[in-house]
């Protein structure tokens, strides 16, 4: 009788602490973060999103939520007015000042990284996991992601070994006016490279580009993300104010292709291995034909 006693007792004890400590996670989030957003709902935890900032495009649902602009330039009385029980973002949140007075009104900001790679992608599922007291679905995400790149990488490589790798260079702008060009260390340069293509740009980070630069590189394929327009009206956008860019074979081959700029910003995000499918397909279309 005394041991079932106590059996009891600590069974009820286990169900009083799961229950605090599940009372202790937020149910208030806000977002400024695209691929973190996305990550939230790939979790299934959409529900509990209450504000994203303007990089939170995907899915669809997420418009319709109260913004709190763009990711480096918050406020934070907007951010305070949705009464967050935490606010998530990438390094590439700010500005500093605003952070610091959200955590002096008493909302943890969980910061995570935008390093474009795998390692960097596991943490952070790992952490929004605990955040949400489901790590172990967190962690069948990563692994099927993972997955997901492990056969992306598979088909690459086997196309590399029978195809010459074709020189690219991605640009990205707004409204077709001044784009910049993606160098290395970008997320642009991962999604490059892990289609199949060869970043023809050497330089860190993004930087203008000069019609003496394209017309040394000119590259077989010319990707390009536009953060204001999408479709034909930003290609005919690019072309018009970059009447440079005729000159260069890729543009003279028709192989102009375009990206979400939203998958270009706060690391990896759940639509990249679909993107990179399509990528891939662009960039090699003679194995495609072939199959």
């Amino acid at each position: 009788m005394r041991l079932r006693l106590r059996l009891i007792t600590l069974f009820a004890g286990l169900v009083i602490s799961t229950v605090s400590s599940a009372a202790e996670l937020p149910h208030r989030w806000v977002s400024a973060g695209g691929a973190l957003s996305e990550w939230v709902c790939a979790l299934g935890a959409e529900s509990k999103l209450v504000g994203v900032d303007t990089t939170s495009q995907h899915p669809e649902s997420l418009k319709s939520l109260p913004s709190i602009g763009y990711q480096r330039q918050l406020s934070a009385e907007g951010i305070l007015s949705l009464r967050p029980d935490v606010l998530i973002g990438t390094q590439e949140m700010g500005p500093a000042k605003v952070l610091k007075q959200i955590q002096a009104a008493g909302v943890p900001v969980e910061m995570f990284s935008a390093q474009a790679d795998l390692t960097t992608l596991q943490a952070t599922l790992t952490h929004l996991g605990r955040l949400l007291g489901d790590t172990a679905h967190a962690k069948d995400v990563f692994d099927r992601f993972k997955q997901q790149m492990d056969q992306q990488q598979a088909q690459v490589k086997h196309l590399q070994a029978t195809h010459k790798t074709p020189g690219v260079l991605l640009l990205l702008g707004h409204a077709g006016g001044k784009p910049m060009i993606a160098g290395k260390d970008t997320a642009a340069d991962w999604l490059l490279t892990q289609a199949g293509g060869r970043n023809l740009a050497t330089h860190s980070g993004y930087k203008p580009f000069s019609v003496e630069a394209l017309a040394g590189l000119n590259p077989e394929v010319l990707v390009f993300a536009d953060r204001s327009l999408s479709g034909e009206a930003a290609r005919t956008a690019l072309l018009k104010e970059n009447p440079v860019l005729a000159s260069i074979r890729a543009v003279k081959a028709g192989r102009l292709y375009e990206v979400d700029p939203t998958l270009l910003v706060g690391g990896l995000g759940p639509r990249l291995p679909e993107r990179l499918k399509q990528l891939t397909v662009e960039f090699y279309p003679e194995a495609a034909a072939a199959q």
